[in-house]
């Protein structure tokens, strides 16, 4: 491709959407493909469409232009979309009017399976003016309005708001002006575009407010972290509704990029797929969740002959986000997939947050060229998801530090605390309708300074390490479980030394680990089938998980449940949420399988006898 006209820095746009009228105008970029959506056929095959700069820029003015003759600047919609070209049209549309654009997962429209949760919470909380949907949707809610009972909360809230058809808005087609170009009429860089909600992680989704700069000088400094350019290809199959995967639309406009989408369930359905998109489409970076790479390990069907042969020598950056990050599962995925092309040195450790625009920061530096896997330190099983000895202040690059989180004071390199991330242009703006929160969080400062200098407390736990300062993140506060010596443990460690003890019978990443009354340490482990299982089987399995995560980390279990599977609750970038699964164990609304409690006296006796056993053999070998 032609470089006419373009500088990757230069001229940089004060909000995303700018750039699509750039790239529409610039005759190497018009026919070029923005964005391309991959599926599976009925036939086998791949089924792609595409969407190029000038197109989406058209339809991105078309949407505008119809949103503003019913609505006002400011007015906030609720985005329920399905995952694909669309829901991106929909999006930089918003932008443009001048919306604020709220997108969530939509959930099933006959809302009897209980997934209709955060859509309440999401409707009180922004008190959108409208929804835009798919027609079928629409339809689906209406029906469910029209049959429920008059006192109905969610079918009230749906009444009231205004439906408009995705479709309606794509295919209506108001022709463009160039002169629109010049005196730009979307968001400001200070205005909100986007209610950005949080992963649920650690607790209930909190609404994030971003504004429309911070969100240009988030996706422009990770540009500049993974050196994307308009040669970048990138594939990404992560929802497009918050955190990464709605960061890489973004991230793709400003590179001037292409980017290869498909949606989480078509991965999740065949894991393959996204090795066959690197491979087609000639892939350069790919983010993907931790879990991704031992599941594609497990299930890619790497050597299935009936399909295209894979190919992973074109990628430059493997993104690996959401903590933790294991030194082992990634060492095994490149040893697997080292003989199709995947260089070690693209692996890039990542670390992010919906407080900070989701971007923070990236262990891979472009200047170290044929950096290996091997070459990056490893602290407690952990590689790093940041370097910051190199951190450049006049380009923009965040400050993290390590704080103490009960005193607020800085800790020296060495020792693990709270991560903090300055204030920096990429800071959300707080949480909506929670200003106390928005200070505490927000607003931080350190015990003993000065400074008028302002951090976001990211709630995770990490270590700075060696002399290139090293940042390793070992998992989040709230999840930390203190043994009676006070020491803590990450709640990871636990659920994979679980996983480990019995990887016939458990599935890996659907273990949750966590503290009952501060006083009783649980597992509750997901069966992989559980139709056939014998009682003395199921007791072994219990007692082989007490026994491995004693021997790893010394900790001993008094609960431990083995549960149907789907039944460990997650975010949607795959992230174990404890805090729910100790709710719902805890309501018995679980279904267990199998439950055991141990006697927590009966093994302190156990440990001082062992403990006296090995003394005994040590003495005796004097």
């Amino acid at each position: 491709m032609s470089f006419e006209n373009y500088d990757p820095y230069f001229p940089d746009q004060p909000v995303v959407d700018q750039y699509l009228p750039v790239w529409a105008n610039l005759p190497s970029f018009r026919s070029k493909p923005a964005f391309i959506w991959a599926e599976d056929s009925l036939s086998g095959s791949l089924k792609c469409s595409s969407l190029t700069y000038e197109g989406l820029n058209n339809s991105v003015h078309s949407i505008s232009s119809q949103l503003l003759q019913s609505f006002q600047r400011g007015d906030t919609f609720i985005i329920l979309c399905s995952p694909g070209l669309e829901l991106v049209e929909i999006l930089f549309g918003c932008q443009r009017a001048g919306l604020i654009g709220v997108p969530i997962i939509p959930p099933n429209p006959s809302f009897s399976n209980n997934d209709h949760h955060h859509l309440i919470r999401v409707l009180s909380q922004t008190r959108p003016k409208a929804a835009v949907a798919d027609q079928g949707y629409i339809e689906k809610v209406e029906r469910y309005i029209k049959l429920s009972c008059p006192g109905n909360p969610l079918s009230n809230m749906l009444r009231n708001l205004e439906w408009i058809p995705m479709e309606n808005l794509i295919e209506m087609n108001v022709t463009s002006n160039k002169r629109l170009h010049l005196s730009y009429q979307g968001c400001k860089p200070d205005e909100v575009y986007l209610v950005q909600y949080t992963s649920g992680a650690t607790g209930i989704p909190k609404p994030v407010l971003v504004t429309a700069g911070a969100a240009a000088h988030n996706v422009r400094l990770a540009r500049k972290s993974y050196d994307l350019h308009p040669n970048s290809i990138i594939t990404s199959w992560l929802p497009q509704y918050h955190d990464c995967g709605l960061m890489f639309l973004l991230l793709t406009i400003v590179s001037g990029a292409t980017c290869v989408l498909t949606s989480p369930k078509a991965f999740i359905s065949r894991p393959r797929l996204w090795l066959e998109l690197i491979t087609k489409f000639k892939a350069t970076c790919t983010p993907v969740p931790s879990f991704t790479l031992p599941l594609v390990v497990k299930r890619g069907q790497v050597f299935d002959t009936n399909r295209v042969s894979i190919n992973l020598a074109t990628m430059k950056n493997l993104i690996i986000i959401n903590e933790p990050i294991y030194d082992k599962a990634i060492k095994q995925f490149v040893e697997v997939f080292r003989p199709f092309g995947l260089n070690p040195s693209s692996i890039s450790p990542s670390y992010g947050l919906a407080e900070n625009c989701t971007f923070v920061s990236t262990a891979w530096r472009s200047k170290v060229q044929g950096r290996e896997i091997s070459d990056f330190p490893i602290y407690k099983k952990l590689l790093p998801s940041a370097r910051l000895d190199d951190i450049d202040d006049e380009e923009g690059d965040i400050d993290i530090i390590i704080v103490n989180e009960e005193t607020n004071e800085l800790v020296e390199d060495g020792f693990e605390g709270e991560i903090w991330i300055a204030s920096s242009p990429s800071k959300a703006s707080g949480y909506l309708s929670h200003p106390s929160l928005t200070q505490e969080v927000f607003h931080s400062r350190l015990r003993g300074r000065f400074s008028h200098e302002r951090f976001i407390r990211t709630g995770d736990r990490g270590i700075i390490k060696g002399v290139e300062r090293f940042l390793f993140v070992t998992g989040r506060c709230v999840d930390a479980i203190k043994r009676e010596n006070g020491v803590e443990t990450h709640a990871h460690y636990l659920e994979t030394a679980a996983y480990a003890s019995c990887t016939r019978f458990l599935r890996g990443g659907c273990i949750a680990a966590f503290e009952i009354n501060g006083t009783t340490t649980a597992i509750v482990a997901e069966m992989q089938k559980t139709g056939e299982n014998e009682e003395s089987m199921l007791r072994s399995i219990c007692e082989g998980i007490r026994e491995f995560v004693m021997k790893e980390h010394d900790i001993l279990l008094e609960m431990i449940a083995l549960v149907k599977s789907g039944s460990i609750p997650k975010t949607t970038s795959g992230k174990i949420q404890r805090w729910l699964a100790k709710d719902i164990f805890l309501r018995g609304n679980m279904e267990v399988v199998k439950e055991m409690k141990f006697d927590k006296e009966d093994d302190k006796n156990r440990m001082i006898n062992q403990s006296e056993s090995r003394k005994t053999i040590l003495y005796s070998n004097l």
